[in-house]
């Protein structure tokens, strides 16, 4: 049986942890088409993936409507959003499967399946509740998911509960965790820091795009209680969200710690830095639906500190590879942070059973299977959307 021709969207060109997970899911797919709405960087990515691309007319800056604001904040788009959905539905019709692997792309493909007729999957990478979208777009996602879409694919059972909790039907859900893969380097730490050019001593790194809700701000109030501490900030404001990136460059002169506050930027050698450091914070302030950083620190036996919101509680075994704290304390932060620096090579059993975690629940190629099962199955369900319109 022929595999279905399948066409994925993404509403950004940026590369973000979502965009990470779909770089992952169509190495599976060569040959395959990505509908993007915007010049970038993935669409390069994508194009060395072996994947077609389709490019909007009308798709650049749709990112100025935040996942938080009033569907009110779209109205003056009305236009530009009508063209996309035109232009997803023609392409489309030459497809099997559409999936959508963002929230914008998700609300535009299911209006476009209206008018294709193709079956709808959508990969959703968020917590849908209150504290990341507003009542309006949450309503907006729920709805035309229960009437447009074939499956919903989260990444966790975190994921699955919001989605359901906001008024998803439960049948609709896969959940389907991240794959992540890397190449632990072979050099100890102290030659890695010296071939990246890291201070030595106590150093401590955050990993994540820049942004009110990804908590660096905790990190920072965290490190006046750690005098002998560093901090690598390792990311970038992305989505318009360089406001914050100047807040916490403020916030580190305003508190003196200018000397020991590192911000690096996006850097290509994360899984590097990763293992030149002592510890790993994921200071999330509101829940993740997922935790990239998490496992990539578990696979390079790095200690884990996150706050207990989301899908961390799971991926960290509920304490037992990793450490939680509550989200936006600051002071518990510091605390965890004392205990693991402090105490050498700690702990070994917990690094251990970290690591064989992730390996066993979190490959790349176990990922890819379940997705292309779920994709199967929703073509063998629909085939009449195998017919060329």
């Amino acid at each position: 049986m022929a595999s279905p021709r399948v066409m994925f969207v993404n509403h950004t060109s940026a590369i973000a942890g979502a965009e990470l997970v779909l770089l992952d899911v169509v190495r599976a797919w060569r040959g395959a088409t990505a509908f993007l709405f915007e010049d970038g960087p993935l669409e390069g990515a994508m194009r060395g993936k072996g994947l077609d691309i389709v490019k909007s007319r009308f798709g650049g800056g749709l990112a100025v409507v935040k996942r938080d604001a009033s569907l009110w904040r779209a109205a003056p788009l009305a236009g530009r959003l009508a063209g996309v959905t035109l232009e997803i539905a023609g392409a489309a019709r030459r497809h099997d499967v559409i999936y959508a692997n963002s929230q914008k792309a998700f609300v535009l493909a299911a209006l476009a399946h209206a008018v294709a007729r193709r079956p709808l999957v959508w990969h959703l990478h968020d917590i849908i509740d209150g504290s990341h979208f507003g009542a309006g777009q949450r309503r907006l996602q729920v709805a035309l998911a229960n009437r447009f879409a074939a499956r919903v694919i989260v990444p966790s059972e975190a994921a699955a509960t919001a989605f359901v909790s906001a008024g998803g039907r439960d049948g609709l859900v896969e959940v389907v965790p991240n794959g992540v893969d890397i190449v632990r380097d072979p050099r100890s730490r102290d030659d890695l820091r010296r071939d990246l050019g890291l201070p030595a001593g106590r150093l401590v790194g955050v990993f994540s795009r820049l942004a009110p809700w990804k908590g660096q701000h905790v990190v920072i109030e965290a490190l006046r209680a750690l005098p002998d501490t560093r901090l690598l900030i390792v990311g970038d404001a992305l989505f318009g969200e360089q406001a914050y990136a100047a807040t916490l460059r403020r916030q580190v002169e305003t508190l003196g710690l200018a000397d020991r506050v590192l911000f690096l930027g996006h850097r290509p050698d994360v899984p590097l830095l990763m293992q030149a450091v002592d510890a790993m914070v994921h200071p999330s302030v509101s829940p993740e639906p997922f935790g990239r950083t998490l496992v990539e620190a578990m696979l390079s036996r790095v200690p884990v500190i996150a706050t207990e919101a989301g899908a961390a509680p799971d991926i960290l075994d509920h304490g037992g590879a990793g450490t939680l704290v509550p989200p936006a304390d600051a002071m518990a932060l510091a605390a965890a942070l004392a205990r693991v620096l402090d105490t050498p090579g700690v702990p070994a059993d917990q690094i251990d059973r970290a690591e064989a975690r992730a390996r066993r629940r979190y490959g790349v190629a176990a990922m890819q299977d379940a997705v292309a099962a779920v994709i199967a199955r929703v073509a063998g369900d629909h085939p009449a959307a195998g017919a060329r319109a």
